[in-house]
């Protein structure tokens, strides 16, 4: 009986895909972060826009959400496997939580739109690392990067001048 690979048929050398591992582990805790923070935000946010603001953010969280899988999935296409748990969130996303309890709308887009530019800022200098190692590891971080500063343009859109 042959035994089996710790990774299943990783097309890069170890030491790549753990670096590759490592960077896009990151940026899946942040996503997890912001679809947390974007949920909070949407149930907890009032004013005269909250209706809106409301719709938005049930959009813009269900796009994370579906950016975390797009990370996962090319970190197992390399032999990665990802930690999706609370303790990774916690250890490894260093933004600071939302307080609990209701927020003026104007406020918690503002949070919102900070820790998006934060979390677009860094991805982006993770695609240029990872670019040096794999081409389409760093294609999916571009493609992530986009997604985020485009929603960062439309959030934004919902704040008074």
């Amino acid at each position: 009986m042959s035994r089996q690979p710790e990774r299943p048929n990783p097309p890069l050398p170890d030491e790549v895909s753990e670096e590759i591992g490592k960077q896009l582990q990151l940026t899946l805790v942040e996503l997890i972060a912001l679809s947390l923070a974007g949920k909070q935000s949407q149930w907890t946010s009032y004013g005269r826009e909250f209706v809106s603001v409301h719709r938005h953010l049930d959009q813009v969280v269900g796009e994370w959400r579906e950016l975390e899988d797009v990370v996962a999935g090319r970190a197992a296409a390399i032999g990665i496997a990802l930690d999706w748990s609370s303790a990774a969130v916690i250890e490894l996303d260093d933004h600071r939580p939302l307080e609990p309890g209701f927020t003026e709308v104007g406020c918690a887009v503002e949070r919102l739109c900070s820790q998006l530019w934060d979390v677009a800022l860094r991805v982006r200098r993770r695609g240029a690392l990872v670019g040096t190692l794999d081409a389409v590891s760093q294609h999916v971080l571009t493609g992530v990067q986009r997604k985020l500063e485009d929603q960062l343009w439309m959030l934004r859109s919902q704040l008074a001048d």
